[in-house]
């Protein structure tokens, strides 16, 4: 996924010479508490908060321009950008939006932390059979029943419960990514014992084959 997938195209938008008075009602208007400024050509040259325009007020300044943060001071992306990098930056800086550039860094969208946050959810909402199916259509030569096997036997192995492949699969077409993560402990732990299936169910097979 990339990050012009998650950006909103239908961002507020504002020039220096606006007026705080206009920027404020607009922002009001929208909800919104940032949005870039731009030039005629929709160039990124600042950013606005609301904090920006509180203060703004209370120094009596007029124009955005006057109290706008500039470009080399904020963080943005490019739309071809992996969608990833809007997740880090987003954490790491504690940001509410980020801008999203084009080639030749006109503004294209805006990438707010509730929307990572809505993508993320509904990622969670997978069912977790749709990535075994994924992985399926990766392991070339293996069936479906072989990786259910697998899978069956490295969750005996993590469990200590003997599981058929049977159960795993009706298991799998009702749990979601989400819930696999709580159960197995985590992302890191459930793609390790993804990655563990795809190993076994592969080494079988050769194994097999040698026979």
């Amino acid at each position: 996924m990339k990050v012009k997938e998650m950006m909103d195209k239908n961002f507020v938008f504002v020039s220096p010479e606006d007026t705080i008075v206009d920027v404020s009602i607009r922002l009001e208007n929208a909800k919104r508490f940032t949005t870039p400024v731009v030039d005629n050509e929709m160039k990124l040259i600042g950013w606005i908060t609301t904090f920006d325009i509180t203060k703004g007020f209370r120094e009596n300044k007029k124009l955005i321009k006057e109290v706008m943060s500039p470009k080399d001071d904020i963080k943005y992306l490019h739309e071809n950008d992996p969608a990833r990098l809007a997740v880090i930056e987003t954490s790491k800086s504690r940001l509410v939006s980020i801008p999203v550039l084009d080639e030749n860094d006109a503004v294209k969208g805006v990438i707010r932390a509730f929307e990572i946050v809505d993508t993320l959810s509904s990622l969670y909402e997978v069912k977790v059979s749709k990535l075994y199916e994924a992985m399926h259509k990766q392991l070339k030569g293996v069936t479906w029943d072989e990786l259910m096997d697998a899978a069956a036997i490295v969750t005996t192995r993590v469990t200590g419960k003997k599981t058929k492949a049977k159960d795993y699969e009706e298991r799998i077409k009702n749990s979601t990514f989400g819930e696999a993560i709580w159960t197995t402990g985590g992302l890191e732990s459930f793609f390790v014992g993804l990655i563990a299936v795809g190993e076994l169910v592969i080494a079988r097979k050769v194994g097999k084959a040698r026979k």
